[in-house]
């Protein structure tokens, strides 16, 4: 009787196993499917500096009235297309990039006549035009690789996809 109960054991034993490590691979397989397949990615890397643009930079370095003091803020409303609608005194340019290999759209560089490579950064879609309401949109940015007084930003319409959008933009000191 005692060898009935091992034997019986050991085939309970192997059938729970068994079936642990089906559930387990089938629970394994439906987990991978019901997650979520990546979008369409957008690239947010940024374009190459040129040398215009590394030349303008030094340019407006050079031409610097003075940095805003602690605690003041460098502001710029900056249109769809790139230009610079309203400003303070120590924004010198804003452009958009020309889509292209490497470039989508929505993305702009706005030039500083000081180094804000260490400074806050605020943008919002927005526009200066009072009878318009801006449109739906996000916005990032950051500091502009390989020029200090200059950041990047990448605009996006409401389903993430890269568009030209207006923004206005701070920077604290």
């Amino acid at each position: 009787m005692a060898t009935f109960f091992k034997r019986k054991a050991t085939v309970v034993a192997l059938a729970a196993l068994s079936l642990t490590l089906a559930g387990g691979g089938i629970a394994a397989a439906a987990q991978s499917e019901a997650r979520p397949q990546p979008g369409p990615r957008h690239s947010s890397a940024q374009p190459p500096v040129t040398v215009a643009e590394r030349q303008a930079a030094r340019t407006a370095m050079r031409a610097t009235l003075a940095p805003p003091a602690p605690g003041q803020v460098a502001w710029a409303v900056v249109a769809a297309n790139g230009t610079l609608l309203q400003h303070s005194g120590n924004v010198v340019s804003s452009f958009r990039f020309t889509p292209g290999p490497g470039v989508t759209a929505g993305q702009y560089q706005v030039l500083f006549d000081y180094n804000v490579s260490a400074k806050a950064y605020v943008a919002t879609i927005g526009t200066n035009d009072p009878a318009n309401v801006p449109p739906g949109g996000e916005v990032s940015v950051a500091p502009r690789t390989l020029t200090p007084n200059a950041v990047f930003v990448q605009t996006r319409n409401s389903t993430g996809g890269a568009s030209d959008r207006p923004f206005h933009i701070l920077v604290a000191n």
